[in-house]
């Protein structure tokens, strides 16, 4: 079970991100989660929507460029070494992390975690056979 999330590339200028999250609101587009790593000139954001098709129509519309990318989504308990747990699942199955994000959510007790491995299908049997919860696309674009 994948999710997709939308990587824009953003030039490092004041203003960027107002002119991004305007178009977002403009086409009724709701944040759900949002990362942004950078550089001095530029930065790749990274965003978890409600309507992701929609989302990088009003990005693209916008003049920026932009990418779909297949993510996972994990939702696990906000306790300590929940999340330990669930990395030590992929170290001990070889499954690379690429990249990681999370969020939590007091009112449902969860952290959620979005993070790209390098065998999203490996990577999800495992979790879920080590009872770590992944979410669905709805679930996630719902919250």
């Amino acid at each position: 079970m994948q999710i997709q999330q939308i990587s824009v590339f953003v030039e490092n200028k004041s203003g960027r991100l107002a002119e991004i999250t305007e178009a977002l609101a403009a086409a009724n587009v709701d944040i759900r989660a949002v990362s942004i790593a950078d550089t001095s000139d530029f930065g790749i954001l990274r965003l978890i929507v409600n309507k992701p098709k929609e989302a990088v129509e009003a990005l693209k519309a916008a003049g920026l460029t932009v990418s779909l990318t297949s993510v996972i989504a994990m939702g696990i308990d906000d306790h300590p070494g929940e999340f330990a747990k669930a990395m030590r699942v992929l170290a001990d199955n070889q499954i690379g992390v690429e990249y990681i994000y999370a969020f939590v959510s007091r009112e449902h007790g969860k952290a959620f975690v979005i993070l790209r491995v390098d065998d999203s299908e490996r990577a999800v049997n495992m979790l879920r056979e080590n009872g770590i919860t992944i979410l669905s696309a709805e679930e996630i674009y719902d919250l």
